[in-house]
């Protein structure tokens, strides 16, 4: 029997420093105290100890691809980001797609992010990165736990064989129901896009994500129809609407009856900061809006919020490095939430807010019995951990170290003794 002990661990959830056994891959006892012989004990020295930061948007076919394009976003645009990828689309290899999705598994990996829903483009007829991703999400199991989207992102409707393509993704076994409504042609195709999705789910028994009305347009009105359909179809807390970046937009009466029912329909919502902050809202000239969704309305509306990273380093997004606090100190300041509660829901954003969203609540915690997938973070406190973006010390999944990392060591040599400062409140 192997056994892990980290002792000295600050629990979001609990007063004082607590003791966590782990014991063949599960979490067996979380105690004040345990004494014993244990095969290795970490010192979490009053350090925060939380399970795994989740990761429910990323698109891992798109990852890295910024210096392999033919032609850079020069105006920063969603629309020109579209444009450029479908370039690429055709000279796409399953060893380009897999090469860049590995490479991003090891950097989510380093910053504790055990856990992703990554969408994966199913307009080409090849359905390449279905293919792709969905190998990745078997050979990567024993490090991360990855839902796959099928995601039509030209649209179900625009092209004559969208529907079948989609349904073949689900054939291939994506997890996940994808749509795009806001890029079809017309209203009447967004309609249809949403209600295809919902019919596929139903079909094939998946969740579903839509990219839905990722734009600036106030008249971009499809949530509405993906909350109508999840109240009909009782399809509640099992649809994700992603960005709904109009609603900061919406006229304010109308926004106050839809965001009532989002919360009938239990629509879970994923704003995108790092994207979404640079694409959306560029047409406005100025006084310029905020791109993101109406996120602390939401929130106080008791809607389940979560935030997403996205994409990393390509035509949409060219920074980026698959960290998750990273995002979550974007969205204090472009979403006004860095209030002192706030920052703790900031944390649950990127923790248990988006388990909740990809459905995973009954695997995912430090809870006796649980699978051992736990960090350990270079903070004190969810406050510190987000004003510092703070680096995960360790990384374990189901009970072994697969991460360690050596904070950076400052030292000043300004006086007769060297001082090291670790920008940490004394």
């Amino acid at each position: 029997m192997s056994s892990l002990l980290i002792k000295n661990a600050k629990l979001r959830d609990r007063d004082g420093f607590k003791s966590i056994l782990i014991e063949n891959g599960k979490i067996s006892k979380i105690t004040d105290e345990l004494q014993g012989n244990y095969d290795e004990v970490i010192d979490a020295m009053g350090n925060l100890v939380i399970p795994p930061f989740v990761d429910p948007h990323v698109h891992m076919d798109a990852v890295l691809s910024a210096g392999d394009l033919s032609r850079p976003n020069k105006s920063g645009t969603l629309l020109e980001a579209i444009d450029i990828w479908g370039e690429r689309k055709p000279f796409l290899t399953k060893d380009i797609l897999k090469e860049n999705a590995w490479e991003v598994v090891k950097w989510y990996v380093a910053n504790g992010v055990l856990r992703v829903r990554t969408h994966a483009d199913c307009s080409d007829p090849t359905l390449l990165t279905v293919e792709s991703l969905l190998e990745i999400k078997e050979e990567a199991k024993d490090l991360i736990d990855i839902q796959v989207v099928a995601f039509p992102q030209d649209g179900i409707f625009t092209k004559p064989d969208g529907e079948a393509l989609l349904r073949k993704a689900l054939e291939m076994g994506a997890d996940v129901v994808g749509g795009a409504p806001h890029i079809e042609y017309t209203r009447e195709d967004g309609v249809r896009d949403v209600e295809c999705v919902y019919r596929f789910a139903e079909e094939f028994d998946r969740l579903i994500d839509i990219h839905i009305d990722e734009t600036g347009d106030p008249h971009s009105r499809f949530v509405e129809v993906m909350a109508k359909e999840n109240i009909v179809r009782g399809w509640q807390g099992r649809a994700a609407a992603s960005h709904t970046t109009a609603m900061h937009n919406y006229n304010n009466d109308y926004a106050f009856k839809l965001m009532g029912i989002l919360k009938k329909a239990e629509l879970n919502m994923i704003t995108n900061p790092f994207d979404n902050s640079v694409l959306q809202n560029r047409t406005d000239g100025y006084p310029r809006k905020r791109g993101h969704t109406r996120v602390d309305e939401l929130l106080a509306r008791g809607v389940n919020v979560c935030i997403g990273h996205d994409s990393i380093m390509d035509p949409w997004y060219s920074m980026g490095k698959g960290n998750m606090i990273a995002a979550a100190n974007l969205l204090a300041h472009t979403a006004h939430m860095n209030g002192h509660d706030q920052i703790t829901i900031l944390m649950d954003m990127i923790t248990t807010r988006s388990a909740k969203t990809m459905n995973i609540e009954d695997t995912y915690g430090i809870e006796e019995g649980k699978p051992a997938d736990i960090i350990i973070l270079d903070a004190g406190n969810d406050a510190e951990a987000v004003r510092l973006t703070s680096e995960c010390l360790y990384v374990i999944r189901k009970g072994k170290v697969i991460s360690r990392t050596t904070p950076a060591v400052r030292r000043l040599e300004i006086g007769a003794e060297p001082e090291f400062v670790d920008f940490k409140l004394k």
